[in-house]
């Protein structure tokens, strides 16, 4: 039942009102769904394969079933006089029954169009309603709506006549559409692809075309959000939310109220976001537009996580390739190592996140099996709280991360910025969570490549692979500190290394080290295409490991050794069917229920 909910909630808003509409016999699709019949003022019949007919059936039923408006005094493609060349309204309402008094045109169109495009939108609309004589005039872009006072403003004004919502059945314009805990004005769970074209509108409202550096444009569309989820938490019920554009608002007024909620949240909490929002108010009235009427708090981690990797994949594939680690990859360490509730989790090179939040989707699986809902929430919350922990030296990047984590409902608290290479002691000054022999798990994909000078950095010589080396590389130095994390005796270790350090004789000293302070339980080759499609290429394996206790003596050991031509997906990124890794974590199963009979496969 949970899972058959968990379809439901996360079903297109679209799907969801057209629906409703079929079982309130408003509307009625044919038999293969190519055809849609309006029961209006007259049945009106036209082609569903439109994306535009969706929004249009979607809002139809919205207007009857939740704005009350009579049926009889709804009518479809409308012709408007006095247009050049001629146009037709997609909605119109009228106030009488002989059709001669309108009231509301509606111009639909297909989720996801650009700003620019909705723009155009709206002037349609002005010109289809002041042609009809219309009182009011409604754009729907999908989950973007904005309405208009036609009749009380000037022909082409623009901004000071925006009104909250159409009225509900010829009523008063509403100072505020969105009421928390209202049965009708509640915010909307939307879909995984309504909540990335939400997204992507986002994107390109503030991005303006490539003024920003994407960075700084994700940087901006964090704070957004993270007022926007602020928002739908600590407003209380049958309050008015915050985030969104009231009756009558200035760009100025929105961008204020907005504003009052970020500096609030950062003088709690200023290891999240250290400067003001840097954006134009028009352009924050528009995010707010893409965002007010959607409950993004609401849906469920899984869905939110797909969107956000996808949202943040269009700002940073390619340019910072380096901080993501694929989802297939993640998954199957965190398998692996087989994280539990009470375990400390740490990635020492987090990135945007993705090994901790892979990590605790994981355990909060395992926790909802075996608690009713409440304690099951108090208890993962509590985990994301107290029990991940990332480093991360590029700043922007970090605040990735701890956006990544407050869009999984938290856990940003114990994400940090620095050089994970430095002084545990330093490191530890910045955040007490940071200790040496503390953690229990650690999963990493550390920079490949990178090269640490003595002459820059006077941390070298610290380090047993360190001494009397001008230099080292940043995968080798990295391959200590997280054994220097981890516990002795039970703190395991995933981590991406290259193949050179495995085989190059040269590096032999490398290879007695890691076997010196820990058991190699696995060794897994992955294909050379693994991050080709995030920017990188070195050919590279995934080693696990455990940390032998202080005075544990060596011993000859089996270890599970494995080749993965297929991971899921391809060189370009796209979907692959087979997925080796998954055999791969089965036969390591039967491994390690008999690791001296086990004859692989």
């Amino acid at each position: 039942m949970a899972k058959e909910k968990d379809s439901q909630d996360n079903q297109s808003i679209f799907r969801k009102n057209i629906e409703r509409g079929i079982e309130k016999k408003i509307m009625a699709l044919s038999p293969d769904e190519s055809k849609i019949t309006y029961q209006c003022s007259r049945p009106y019949t036209t082609g569903f394969k439109n994306p535009e007919e969706k929004v249009r059936a979607s809002y139809f039923a919205e207007l009857v079933l939740d704005y009350n408006y009579p049926q009889k005094n709804i009518d479809f493609e409308v012709t408007v006089p006095r247009r050049t060349p001629e146009d037709r309204a997609d909605i119109v309402i009228y106030e009488d029954d002989e059709f001669k008094k309108p009231y509301l045109v509606v111009e639909c169109k297909k989720d996801g169009i650009t700003d620019a495009e909705f723009k155009q939108a709206i002037e349609q609309a002005f010109g289809n309603a002041n042609s009809l004589r219309a009182k009011f005039a409604s754009c729907v872009a999908g989950t973007t709506k904005t309405a208009f006072d036609i009749a009380g403003f000037n022909p082409r004004e623009r901004e000071k006549n925006v009104i909250s919502d159409i009225p509900i059945k010829y009523g008063k314009t509403p100072k505020y559409r969105l009421l928390k805990g209202g049965q009708q004005e509640d915010l909307k769970v939307v879909s995984k692809d309504e909540l990335i074209s939400a997204l992507e509108k986002c994107h390109d409202t503030v991005w303006q075309g490539g003024k920003l550096a994407p960075t700084t444009a994700f940087d901006e569309i964090s704070k957004l959000l993270f007022c926007k989820l602020r928002d739908e938490k600590i407003t209380k019920r049958e309050e008015y939310y915050k985030f969104q554009i009231g009756t009558h608002e200035s760009a100025e007024e929105v961008y204020d109220r907005i504003s009052s909620i970020y500096q609030k949240a950062k003088k709690e909490d200023e290891v999240v976001f250290k400067e003001d929002i840097r954006l134009d108010p028009k352009i924050v009235y528009h995010v707010v537009e893409h965002l007010q009427a959607l409950a993004i708090g609401k849906i469920d981690l899984d869905t939110k996580g797909i969107a956000f990797e996808k949202f943040m994949g269009d700002f940073f594939k390619g340019k910072m390739g380096q901080f993501f680690t694929p989802r297939e990859i993640i998954r199957f360490c965190v398998k692996m190592l087989r994280p539990e509730l009470g375990d400390l989790i740490l990635d020492p090179a987090c990135g945007s996140g993705g090994f901790l939040l892979n990590t605790l989707d994981k355990v909060r699986e395992e926790i909802e099996q075996g608690h009713d809902e409440n304690e099951a929430e108090n208890l993962w919350h509590d985990f994301a709280k107290n029990n991940l922990y990332g480093i991360e030296i590029n700043d922007q990047i970090a605040r990735v991360c701890k956006m990544n984590m407050i869009i999984h409902d938290d856990g940003h608290t114990n994400i940090i910025s620095t050089d994970s290479l430095r002084n545990i002691d330093e490191i530890r000054d910045m955040h007490k969570g940071f200790n040496k022999d503390h953690f229990d798990i650690i999963l990493t994909n550390p920079p490949f490549g990178a090269i640490v000078k003595s002459t820059e950095k006077d941390y070298i010589d610290k380090y047993k692979l360190g001494e009397d080396r001008a230099n080292q590389k940043t995968e080798i130095m990295f391959i200590e500190r997280c054994i220097d994390f981890v516990k002795p005796k039970t703190g395991r270790i995933a981590i991406v290394l290259p193949d050179g350090i495995l085989t190059n004789s040269s590096l032999q000293y490398v290879r007695d080290f890691v076997m010196e302070k820990c058991q190699i339980l696995a060794v897994v080759s992955i294909p050379q295409f693994a991050f080709t499609h995030y920017g990188a290429g070195v050919k590279s394996s995934l080693v696990f490991l455990r940390r032998k206790a202080e005075k544990e003596k060596a011993e000859n050991y089996p270890i599970f050794m494995a080749i993965a031509e297929h991971i899921g997906y391809d060189a370009t990124g796209r979907q692959d069917p087979i997925n080796e890794l998954d055999t791969i974590y089965t036969e390591y199963q039967k491994f390690l229920k008999d690791s001296k009979d086990y004859k692989g496969c």
